[in-house]
């Protein structure tokens, strides 16, 4: 069973580097962190993790960049995969991103493991130039461009957000042929969207479903391994990561469930915004989980 963990604020006082190292010692398998560049002060757009009435939570406008944070876990740790949970495409150039990407990868030793979103904020993915209404065609397009920047010697991309002619990008990422993509997941009306999974099949490498229930991971897994059957793709090289929610899969016995479904990793929400109690909470986890 591989346990990982995600640190909602992974700041100067949750410090990556203290609280992915402790976590590596204890035997987690990966450290994830999320992102928002920039918050709104004035926004329409509504948080889909807040219930009805709640303001917004005021982690989502003090989180550090995430592929810096990951940088610093990485750097203080050997083994531990570290994730973004996940990272706003839309508002990143591609060629930038690629880059930065595959210099944590290489770094790292080939530790890095691709989250990605489109985002839920309007008014932040057009401060940052992203195209909210159709935000998933331009995530796609940002990933052919940067696997393109990945994989060949000279890059260029033709298309329709994004278009430059042959560079030389480099370094390129540890992993090969680039480190692995996730997409997201949430169930809305208590159903999959199954555009995400169409998506994952076609050029994505792994779902990270946030979910009320595990058997809601068995029912999209079906859904998932069905669809990329059909396609002709391994349904086995599709990874499945479960993110948790706050106090979500912090027992032996949620363990349990998972291998009772054959889910062989899952991710833990960390509670606490400061190193030394994080340590604190992930010792106990750690004596309840192992």
């Amino acid at each position: 069973m591989r346990i990982g963990v995600f640190s909602i604020q992974p700041d100067a006082a949750a410090d990556p580097a203290v609280v992915a190292k402790h976590a590596e010692d204890l035997g987690f398998t990966s450290y994830w962190v999320p992102d928002h560049i920039v918050l709104p002060v004035e926004s329409e757009s509504s948080y889909p993790g807040k219930a009805e009435g709640d303001t917004d939570p005021e982690y989502l406008w003090r989180m550090p960049d995430p592929l810096i944070a990951l940088m610093r876990a990485a750097t203080a740790t050997t083994t531990i995969e570290v994730g973004t949970g996940v990272l706003l495409v839309p508002e990143r150039h591609p060629l930038h991103l690629a880059k930065e990407i595959a210099s944590l990868d290489h770094y790292s030793g080939g530790r890095f493991h691709f989250g990605i979103g489109a985002g839920w904020n309007k008014e932040e993915s057009e401060i940052l130039g992203g195209d909210f209404e159709h935000r998933w065609t331009q995530v796609q397009e940002a990933i052919e461009a940067m696997k393109v920047c990945w994989t060949e010697h000279n890059s260029e991309h033709h298309g329709h957000y994004y278009d430059f002619p042959p560079v030389r990008c480099y370094p390129k990422p540890a992993q090969r042929p680039h480190p692995p993509i996730y997409l997201g997941g949430i169930m809305f009306g208590g159903q999959w969207a199954k555009r995400v999974f169409h998506r994952i099949v076609k050029w994505g490498d792994g779902w990270i479903p946030a979910v009320s229930d595990i058997s809601q991971v068995v029912d999209g897994r079906n859904q998932l391994h069905e669809l990329a059957q059909e396609a002709g793709r391994d349904p086995s090289e599709i990874r499945i990561r479960v993110f948790g929610g706050p106090g979500q899969w912090r027992t032996r016995a949620e363990r349990d469930v998972f291998e009772a479904a054959d889910l062989d990793s899952f991710i833990i929400w960390i509670n606490e915004s400061d190193s030394d109690a994080i340590r604190r909470e992930l010792d106990a986890l750690a004596k309840e989980l192992f």
